[in-house]
């Protein structure tokens, strides 16, 4: 039953107020000063209050300031009860947080209406907020259960190599799930797969795809492909992952194979950033090799043609592997950065520190002026001794 509150100084007044909406059903309670008003409404809870405005002690206008300065009570309708007509006075009275006024003397019919109208209005303020709690409730366990897919794709990141070929890496996710993946393996004690691979969007759905295309690689579970030739991995990734059957989802991939006794990296690439090789010490253009091969992004065209390309891994060279989320970034003057002038930072660093990852992250970030990056960022780096 709906709690009402009654609240004047005038016995006569509480007696047909209560009588008159106990006869609408309500379960009312009444009280004789503004004092005993506050106390009760902290005691019931009720939906609705009507409380005259002028009384001796704490006047009506001073009870509905309380009243709605409490988040506990402010969601309460309040009505004023008054003799007062003038705009200036509801103007007050509105000010003070009154949601409704009735006028004196008291016409029956006109309360009945304003009290459905304000209990209506109030019950639409619990749904609304209820409602609130409840998507509150539900983000919390959405962002509990994607940081638990996030802490997941985390424990999928390879171990680096040391040894005769050693990687490092970092890998910075954006606020949302993303599809970034990166992975290397050897296929047999002589040959070295690598790859780094982007699914486009952000969410649940790319970071399934992106762990969905890891493990059949790393399973090597790919149907017909071979994984010692580059372009026949793109080709049979094309095969499978065709975007209309993966919610318009395609991906960028580089993928590489070393052969580290011939100290030669087949490779070839679909619509990704090209990687980038350098040797120990650069000193021009031509210690720089971009590896990149034309090809569409997987998922794309179903008739795609992956062609594969070589170089030769001179000693102590090293290969960067990237995603673009780590160059695609506005400067402060809101400028974005570019591949050239990413490629030309790595030289920078890639001479002048012996671990530039760090350095080649901290500084984007500080071209960027913020914290984060807006996408998924991926840097990994392949030392061949």
């Amino acid at each position: 039953m709906v709690q009402i509150l009654i609240v004047d100084d005038d016995p006569v007044i509480r007696m047909i107020l209560r009588k008159t909406l106990q006869a609408q059903g309500y379960q009312v309670a009444v009280a004789e000063s503004g004092e005993e008003c506050i106390l009760q409404a902290k005691a019931l809870r009720p939906a609705l209050i009507i409380c005259d405005w002028l009384m001796a002690g704490i006047t009506g206008l001073e009870v509905c300031r309380q009243i709605k300065a409490d988040p506990d009570l402010s969601s309460i309708f309040f009505i004023l009860l008054t003799s007062r007509s003038g705009v200036v006075d509801r103007v007050i009275g509105l000010d003070a947080g009154a949601d409704d006024f009735l006028p004196k003397p008291i016409e029956v019919h006109e309360l009945q209406a304003r009290v459905r109208s304000g209990l209506r209005l109030h019950q639409s303020a619990q749904d609304l907020q209820q409602l609130v709690q409840d998507l509150q409730t539900q983000k919390q366990l959405l962002e509990t259960e994607l940081a638990e897919a996030s802490a997941y794709v985390r424990s999928l990141l390879p171990h680096p190599l040391t040894g005769k070929v050693s990687t490092t890496y970092r890998f910075l996710p954006s606020s949302q799930l993303g599809g970034d993946c990166f992975d290397y393996f050897w296929l047999d004690p002589d040959f070295l797969a690598i790859y780094l691979l982007d699914v486009s969007g952000h969410g649940l759905g790319s970071a399934l795809l992106s762990v969905t295309v890891q493990n059949m690689l790393r399973s090597q579970s790919l149907p017909s492909a071979n994984f010692y030739q580059p372009s026949n991995v793109l080709r049979s990734l094309n095969e499978i992952f065709d975007m209309d059957e993966h919610h318009s989802r395609y991906f960028t991939i580089w993928y590489g194979v070393y052969n580290q006794q011939k100290r030669q990296l087949v490779y070839a690439s679909a619509g990704h950033p090209p990687a980038v090789l350098m040797s120990a010490q650069v000193s021009s253009s031509a210690d720089i090799q971009l590896l990149k091969t034309r090809g569409m992004p997987i998922g794309m065209l179903t008739e795609s043609k992956y062609p594969s390309d070589f170089c030769e891994v001179r000693p102590d060279d090293t290969l960067y592997l990237f995603s673009d989320g780590i160059y695609e970034v506005a400067q402060s003057d809101e400028v974005p950065w570019n591949l050239n002038e990413f490629i030309q930072l790595l030289s920078q660093m890639h001479g002048s520190q012996p671990d530039p990852l760090d350095p080649i992250i901290q500084a984007m970030q500080s071209f960027s002026g913020k914290g984060s990056f807006e996408d998924d960022c991926s840097l990994l780096q392949v030392k061949f001794g």
